[in-house]
């Protein structure tokens, strides 16, 4: 047999391995998942979670010009004149500003409501919350109180903020090591779950209409009444219970209980290790993951990080998709169906990811997602440059979007809202996701504001800078973050301290030096 015969055949045979390595996973995360109610678990938190915010972000755009007019109308049934049109423009940005507001709030308060009421508690108690919000929105209508749906918006926030990042912890807090990312990735399938929701609830032929408004923005009370009757019968979190309350018997019960028989030694081992470098000192501050020298390196990836999706450019695709859908000849009434297609994609390729992540790592998908976007951003703005020289171009335009929308749902988009959870310790985590909450939630407010002026005064250039932030993170994850695949976090807190600066601080030039 030839040299190259050998080659294919070595090469098969290579594949062939990975093949079965992969299907050998997959057996392994299949048995995890039915073994014990880690399933059923997964599905309860994901509804009550993620999915609340996902749909109150898309759902609030369908009934937009209904709530105006309800403005309008409730201003003179209470104050007998019509108000002006600035007026009920100042309420309607109240009405949406009040949303982040309130997720921003509730990020600060991840903290105290995790340290005190525990995981479990503090996702029933944000269920709770989801409740009350989807009263106050509901009874609005029929007492003509604009003033109820402010109040109810900020609720609805308040428990984006709480929610999302506690179902993160809990998760995080929850999985075994070796399918640990695949489970924490549920949180952001949950969240494409909620926008596609939210997009398809509010087509005209379903609640998208004006005498429906009110009952399609309280859809999602139904799913937190679920969480409320079903959550109480799972345990804590295992690593809340034995790192921070000490009880190794009731961990190993929860562990036994999610994820089926098992002595999960292992597992506990690791907690424990853990455990013994923490000591007493649980429920750190903001200020002490800030002040932390040994953290330095973790808190610069999330700011990059999340700072960089923030300004990725994906607020800005979803704004400008209706306009380039419009140019290249899809009528109006067809462009929320071709929406609700990238809603679709959103969520199949995040459940892909979950797929692919324990086997080809956060670290790529992470680089390789960010520089695809980039890549995807630098052709859409010569796209916008061409577009008046052949019609063609824009359908091309509207290709590349969905493009973009893959490379950021396969990796970004899953990844990052969980990356706290693998790369800070215990007794910061809380701290972490705090920070992280206010960073999303102050990028998105800034990003609300700034993209209009931004829009108007670089116009299509204003893609560059989003390709640039995007290369920017692609290459601080491809040199400097560490892999958390298959490692325990006090092995990823040791990769952490492995990034070193070498040089005195007086040196003009710095020499960087890590082990990845």
């Amino acid at each position: 047999m030839s040299n190259r015969d050998d080659t294919v055949f070595i090469g098969a045979k290579q594949w062939s391995t990975y093949d079965i390595r992969y299907q050998q996973i997959n057996m392994t995360i299949l048995r995890e998942l039915v073994g014990g109610k880690a399933l059923i678990f997964i599905v309860v938190l994901g509804l009550g979670g993620t999915f609340q915010n996902g749909f109150h972000l898309t759902a609030i755009s369908s009934p937009t010009p209904y709530i105006q007019s309800f403005i309008n109308s409730s201003w003179t049934y209470h104050y007998g004149d019509i108000p002006g049109e600035k007026t009920v423009t100042f309420i309607w940005s109240a009405v949406v500003a009040l949303y982040a507001l309130g997720g921003l709030i509730g990020s600060m308060t991840v903290r105290y409501f995790a340290s005190h009421l525990g995981r479990k508690g503090t996702m029933l108690l944000n269920s709770a919350i989801g409740i009350v919000a989807t009263v106050i929105m509901y009874i609005s209508k029929p007492t003509y109180s604009f003033e109820l749906i402010l109040v109810a918006r900020f609720l609805f926030g308040f428990g984006a903020g709480l929610g999302g990042n506690v179902h993160a912890i809990y998760l995080g807090e929850s999985s075994p090591k070796k399918i640990r990312g695949m489970v924490t990735l549920t949180a952001a399938t949950f969240l494409g779950l909620g926008k596609l929701s939210g997009q398809f609830a509010g087509l005209r032929e379903i609640l998208g209409r004006e005498d429906c408004w009110n009952i399609l923005l309280c859809i999602p009370s139904f799913f937190c009444m679920v969480q409320l009757a079903i959550l109480p019968f799972f345990p804590e979190a295992p690593r809340y219970v034995l790192i921070e309350k000490g009880n190794t018997q009731q961990c190993k019960k929860a562990l036994q209980s999610l994820w089926g028989p098992g002595d999960y030694k292992l597992e506990i081992q690791d907690m424990l290790a853990e455990q013994a470098v923490i000591g007493k000192e649980h429920n750190k501050s903001l200020l002490d993951l800030l002040r932390e020298k040994h953290l330095r390196w973790q808190v610069l990836s999330m700011v990059v990080i999340n700072g960089c999706i923030q300004f990725s450019g994906v607020a800005a695709i979803t704004v400008f998709s209706f306009n380039v859908f419009l140019e290249a000849g899809i009528p109006v009434d067809k462009i929320r169906y071709v929406t609700l297609g990238i809603g679709a994609s959103e969520v199949l390729l995040s459940i892909t990811c979950s797929l692919f992540i324990e086997t080809v790592g956060r670290k790529v998908l992470l680089w390789r997602g960010f520089g695809g976007m980039s890549t995807i951003m630098a052709l859409i703005t010569v796209a916008l440059y061409l577009k008046d020289y052949s019609s063609v171009i824009s359908y091309c335009t509207v290709v590349l979007i969905f493009l973009f929308i893959i490379f950021y749902a396969a990796g970004p988009a899953g990844i990052v809202p969980s990356l706290a959870s693998e790369i800070v310790i215990q007794s910061y985590r809380p701290a972490a996701f705090m920070f992280t909450g206010l960073l999303r939630w102050l990028g998105f407010t800034m990003f609300g504001f700034i993209f209009p002026f931004l829009i108007a005064f670089l116009k299509s250039l204003s893609f560059v800078l989003f390709s640039c932030i995007c290369l920017i993170a692609a290459l601080y994850v491809y040199f400097i973050l560490p892999e958390t695949k298959d490692k325990t976090l006090l092995e990823i807190s040791q990769e952490f301290k492995n990034i070193r600066v070498c040089g005195s601080s007086t040196e003009d030039v710095m020499c960087l030096e890590t082990k990845l």
